[in-house]
């Protein structure tokens, strides 16, 4: 009993040393051998492809993209010009107080004609041009047109020190197409921007409440100082100028305007030679249809009432009737007058289309076909249009 007593423990102890021996073949193949080849590929250095630069191909067109902004530049920078305008105001307290404001021009002929914008000149007692050389000179002011936002200034120097920039045609633009603007943003002389016509077509209002419905948009970065210097296309020529940006802060944020060139091409040489631009003008005073006063029942919805025609003016001359306006019980009571409804083949429904209307497609001396409902009845006037 003895011997077999020992015996049954020496089994019992054989057994489980094989249970150990089997439980750590077990545990060293699911735990450990996976977690040494793990750390094993991890170690393993990953191949990476080393870059390669685009063909010659590639930077030569990038190449010649810079090198036309260069040549472009050292072309056209010669002829934009710094303005600088003071004036001199009356203040209660401390009597005559000077400032100072500055703007961009550019050379438009070699008699010595600058062209910028009217409200970088307006009301200046001084203006002096800063030339691309360093020279400085003093400016007279020959003519203006609040409309547009564009004047003439004149400066007495050799026509061998001027380079007139060559004017291109705004006609042809088309959203998407590259362009440049050069001026002096913050008074940094000649600083060069690039960007896309945006949009064109704008309607922009002006310093003295006039629109400007021709206006080209651009992302070209445009900031204070710019004003009145060219927007050009890749050619170097002059396809408008600068006027005006769309921003909450002052600073640029990608949203300017800019006068066409074929305005400039219509204006500037009556500023060069009369001093003024001679805008069309029927003579009548106008209020809207459906904003301002409610249509006649007998009428259209939207049109513009002539409320006055002035005694001798085109209107008055093409026999256009105004209404006659009466208060009875507090209130406003309007009866009869022309509702003008068309200008040539062209709807108008405010004040602004009307301008526009004349603006961009007639003269002063033309003959203008108007339509418009008289009495509940639609007819054609003939009016040859005054000038403003």
């Amino acid at each position: 009993m003895r011997y077999s007593s020992i015996g049954a423990r020496l089994a019992v102890l054989g057994v489980f040393l094989c249970g150990l021996l089997i439980g750590a073949l077990i545990i060293t193949d699911w735990l450990v051998l996976p977690r040494a080849s793990f750390v094993a590929a991890q170690g393993v250095p990953t191949a990476v492809p080393t870059p390669t630069l685009p063909p010659d191909t590639v930077f030569a067109q990038v190449e010649a993209m810079d090198q036309v902004m260069t040549n472009l530049y050292q072309r056209v920078s010669p002829s934009v010009v710094h303005i600088t305008s003071r004036l001199q105001t009356v203040d209660f307290f401390y009597g005559v107080v000077p400032s100072e404001g500055t703007g961009s021009g550019f050379v438009y002929d070699t008699n010595g004609h600058i062209v910028t914008n009217n409200h970088v000149v307006a009301g200046a007692n001084e203006v002096d041009v800063l030339l691309a050389n360093g020279t400085s000179l003093p400016a007279e002011v020959v003519g203006v047109d609040e409309y547009y936002d564009l004047a003439v200034i004149h400066i007495d120097a050799p026509a061998n020190a001027l380079t007139p920039l060559e004017l291109g045609d705004s006609s042809t633009l088309k959203v998407g197409q590259r362009v440049v603007a050069i001026g002096n943003p913050f008074g940094l002389d000649r600083t060069l921007t690039s960007g896309l016509v945006s949009a064109l077509g704008r309607q922009v209002q002006t310093n003295n409440n006039s629109v400007i419905g021709e206006a080209i948009q651009t992302d070209a970065a445009i900031n204070p100082g710019n004003s009145g210097g060219p927007l050009l296309n890749l050619r170097g020529q002059v396809i408008g100028i600068n006027t005006a940006i769309n921003s909450p802060s002052g600073g640029s944020v990608g949203i300017g305007f800019a006068v066409p060139v074929d305005v400039v091409k219509r204006v500037v040489p009556s500023l060069i030679s009369t001093g003024r631009y001679p805008h069309p003008s029927l003579g009548v005073e106008t209020v809207e249809l459906g904003t301002q006063v409610a249509p006649p029942s007998n009428g259209p919805s939207r049109g513009l009432l002539i409320v006055q025609v002035a005694p001798g003016s085109a209107g008055a001359k093409a026999g256009l009737r105004a209404a006659q306006i009466a208060l009875q019980r507090r209130r406003y009571v309007i009866t009869g007058g022309d509702i003008i409804t068309k200008v040539g083949d062209k709807a108008v429904a405010t004040r602004t289309d009307l301008q526009l209307a004349l603006e961009e497609r007639y003269r002063p001396g033309d003959t203008v076909q108007l339509t418009v409902v008289r009495n509940g009845q639609t007819i054609t006037v003939s009016a040859t249009l005054d000038e403003q």
